[in-house]
């Protein structure tokens, strides 16, 4: 449920001044699941889960008429694991921003999602879920994750919009260094069709472990919608160029997968994620297949179904989650969850 605070707002104002219209909302997401080779040697595991479809979240955002199609506006928003309570640290995390709206575009400052995160996700089948999507970054049982920059601190994003044209570019400014880092996007819909390409850099100074260099990745996609059915596929190239004696990391990462809409609650997700990695210590070229059922009990409440395989060759490890180390050369997992919009 989201709480209009326009009200309190008017009362604080000043007089004649123009009130700020805040919203709180949130999403909360929990599963219980069974996942194998969770550590050496481990068999099957039963837990409980935050995250299967989306993070969970806590946020507020605001904006004030300026009059001339002009709004001034504000977003925080915190991650939280409600398995066990835990907020992010920094609290505000995901997003911590202000800035200006127009009727074609935004330009925003402070802490935010890329321009590359925000255009890549309709191309992506499981919406960058957490439970599983390889689409964002890869997992961290490899020598890399291979993946986009999820946000950037010190930020200045802007976004416009021209008939069948989006484009997005951001910039985060390194405040040291070599560090400075840049993303930028366009899209094309037209019809059913759509299509998109992106690339963005990260400066030596912003990869914290290990010797090597700078980062840069670039994107591309195409997406189709046909009656109940919606088709995505997309690539990503990642090269982290190699310093002081150390080799570069290169991969590719593909996807593909439907979205088919089989009754008015039901949604049925295939994907398929595929890197191949271009280093030959570390040619794991892992794969991994999800299949989800998802169930709307209404406009904000969802009950889903997630199957996961993961595979990488020649005895490397794989991790189905983004953000768990592998311990083993396959994993496998089951869910049941349940999802809540306010």
């Amino acid at each position: 449920m989201k709480r209009s605070l326009l009200a309190c707002c008017a009362l604080l104002a000043c007089g004649g001044a123009a009130a700020t219209d805040v919203t709180m909302y949130g999403l909360l997401d929990l599963n219980l699941g069974l996942t194998d080779r969770l550590a050496p040697g481990a068999g099957a595991t039963l837990r409980v889960n935050a995250g299967g479809m989306n993070t969970s979240r806590l946020g507020f955002l605001g904006s004030e008429d300026l009059g001339g199609g002009m709004k001034a506006v504000f977003q925080l928003e915190l991650g939280v694991a409600p398995d066990t309570g835990v907020a992010d640290a920094p609290l505000f995390k995901r997003q911590a921003t202000v800035g200006l709206e127009f009727h074609n575009g935004s330009v925003l400052v402070g802490r935010a999602f890329t321009s590359v995160y925000d255009f890549m996700l309709p191309y992506d089948p499981m919406g960058y879920a957490p439970a599983y999507s390889w689409a964002p970054t890869g997992h961290a049982g490899g020598a890399s994750k291979y993946g986009m920059a999820l946000a950037f601190d010190n930020l200045v994003k802007v976004s416009a919009r021209a008939g069948d044209v989006s484009v997005g570019a951001s910039w985060g400014a390194g405040e040291a260094a070599g560090g400075d880092k840049g993303a930028v996007a366009v899209n094309y819909a037209h019809g059913p069709f759509a299509v998109v390409a992106t690339w963005e850099r990260i400066g030596g100074a912003d990869v914290p472990i290990g010797p090597r260099d700078a980062t840069t990745a670039w994107h591309a996609g195409a997406l189709y919608r046909q009656g109940p059915f919606k088709l995505q596929a997309a690539m990503r190239d990642y090269r982290q160029r190699g310093s002081a004696g150390t080799a570069p990391a290169r991969a590719r990462v593909y996807w593909a997968g439907i979205n088919w809409l089989a009754t008015p609650v039901l949604t049925v997700t295939g994907a398929l994620y595929r890197q191949d990695i271009l280093e030959t210590a570390h040619d794991a070229d892992p794969v991994m297949a999800v299949a989800r059922l998802r169930y709307a009990l209404s406009r904000r409440t969802d009950l889903y179904a997630t199957a996961a395989y993961a595979k990488a060759r020649d005895g490397h490890v794989v991790a189905l989650a983004r953000d768990e180390a592998g311990f083993g050369s396959l994993q496998r997992s089951v869910l049941l969850g349940m999802q809540h919009r306010f």
